[in-house]
């Protein structure tokens, strides 16, 4: 299997963004070939690629903490699909945050230590919400070109990710040869609506929107016209105090706006004294040495954690599971799986369990992961609500199939029963990563969704080899009979 189902959906319908009645605000929707969860898989991707080239504080860190609780505040707010926001401060001295899409934001300190205010470091941290319920990123790539998600996941994490300057750069550097990224740069128009989205979503938090605009308006004060790299990341659309006023006017009047409070004090006093590293500084990796640094996302790794083993062929003891089972809780489910099998992942996201060698880089070359032996497990958004299960099911399987030319369905959508859940099975044959006598592998794919209380489908894709598929399928079905939806 050469990447998680998950990473397959190419060719799947796409969830556009919209903004539900109670905005005032309503943005036009971008064209987007992105699916949500093509979407998901690149932020996760690009995240994990910004630990490894930017000094992240740890999600322990107090000041890490405190940007985390005023994210999670201002979500609550944010219109539209239910990204997985996530909030993280990168210990750069420049003015500057940014936005993966599926939502990852960061922000880096100079920020912090910019801001004189709790409502002005909200209203970045608003406009950068605002970037991902719009869509923005995806949408440039959309827009741009046609080539691969690979292609798009390289130029969003350097050019969005880390900036148009020095760290771009830099990023390019670590990330090959790319080309044409200017394209991911936003637009003048996604400014002026990330502003105005921005504006509503620090409104109904309770912060004075007006700070948003005043803050950029400072930079620039302070900096000129593209002096900080906020400004050019972030071209200014122009009258930015003027078309935001004229939005707070179209609001219900409020007495009392939020502008700081004790926590920012304490905080803003903490940063104060924090030296924060510059871009030709950052750009020297001298802080790759700190063991400070987070080394990755809270629980990343499902498969990227893997990109430095190399695949190989598995045979004898190498197949053959562990007598003893440990039992893994996810937020939308439970399993088990041999103790010495490897669970690269996350409680929130996509996961794939491995025996050692079963995922990793194939031989032959490739930067990136691949499952050549285990089961991958994620959750799929049917294309319309309230379809039943074996609609979902095919819907899915026709989506790969379109997205993988290699990827062959063998007999029906058997009906199958998991812990007493309606579920579906399908069987594919494919060519495995692994190769030998000079010639691709074929490799077996096993397919169970199972109905979610939603609408949704959990589902395994259990993979292997065709010759090891045989010794490797009562494991499988052991996992399988051990899977409980929440």
């Amino acid at each position: 299997m050469r990447r998680p189902i998950h990473w397959w959906v190419t060719g799947l319908v796409l969830v556009s963004f919209c903004v539900p009645a109670q905005a005032r605000y309503q943005p036009p929707t971008c064209s987007n070939g992105f699916s949500v969860d093509q979407e998901l898989a690149l932020g996760k991707k690009a995240e994990a690629q910004v630990y490894q080239q930017l000094p992240v504080l740890p999600d322990a860190n107090p000041v890490s903490q405190y940007v985390q609780q005023m994210g999670a505040k201002l979500v609550v707010n944010a219109p539209g699909y239910k990204w997985p926001f996530n909030f993280h401060v990168v210990n750069a001295a420049d003015i500057n945050a940014f936005a993966l899409p599926a939502g990852a934001i960061f922000v880096n300190l100079g920020t912090i230590q910019a801001a004189s205010t709790e409502a002005q470091l909200a209203g970045v941290m608003a406009h950068e919400i605002s970037h991902v319920v719009l869509r923005h990123a995806t949408c440039n790539i959309t827009k741009a070109q046609k080539k691969s998600l690979w292609y798009g996941l390289g130029s969003i994490t350097a050019a969005i990710g880390l900036g148009n300057g020095a760290l771009g750069g830099l990023a390019q550097q670590g990330i090959g040869t790319i080309a044409g990224l200017d394209f991911l740069s936003m637009s003048r128009d996604a400014e002026k609506q990330a502003d105005l989205l921005g504006t509503d979503i620090l409104y109904d938090t309770g912060y004075d929107p007006r700070a948003m605009p005043q803050f950029f308006e400072v930079i620039q004060s302070k900096y000129g016209k593209g002096g900080a790299q906020w400004l050019s990341d972030h071209p200014n659309p122009g009258n930015r105090v003027d078309y935001v006023n004229d939005e707070i006017a179209t609001l219900p009047r409020k007495t009392n706006y939020m502008k700081n409070a004790p926590e920012f004090k304490a905080i803003h006093a903490k940063v104060a004294t924090m030296r924060a590293y510059s871009a030709k500084e950052l750009q020297a990796g001298a802080w790759k040495k700190d063991p400070e640094y987070a080394k990755g996302p809270a629980g990343a790794g499902a498969p990227a954690a893997a990109a430095g083993d190399t695949l190989r062929v598995l045979s004898g003891a190498e197949l053959t599971p562990s007598r003893s089972y440990q039992m893994f809780a996810h937020q939308q489910y439970t399993m088990s799986y041999p103790a010495n099998w490897k669970l690269y992942g996350s409680a929130q996201g996509e996961v794939t369990v491995a025996p050692m060698g079963g995922v990793g880089r194939a031989a032959s070359g490739g930067t990136s992961s691949q499952v050549a032996y285990g089961v991958v497990i994620d959750r799929y958004e049917p294309e319309q609500k309230g379809v039943d299960m074996a609609t979902a099911t095919h819907q899915l399987v026709v989506g790969l199939m379109q997205a993988n030319s290699s990827l062959k369905q063998v007999g029906g959508e058997e009906d199958v029963r998991v812990n007493g859940r309606m579920g579906k099975s399908v069987e594919f044959t494919s060519g495995s990563p692994l190769s030998g006598n000079g010639s691709r592998i074929a490799e077996r794919d096993w397919l169970v969704t199972i109905a979610r209380p939603d609408g949704s489908l959990n589902y395994l894709v259990f993979v292997a080899p065709d010759g090891s598929f045989a010794t490797l399928k009562p494991t499988f079905e052991g996992i399988l009979r051990s899977f409980k939806v929440k």
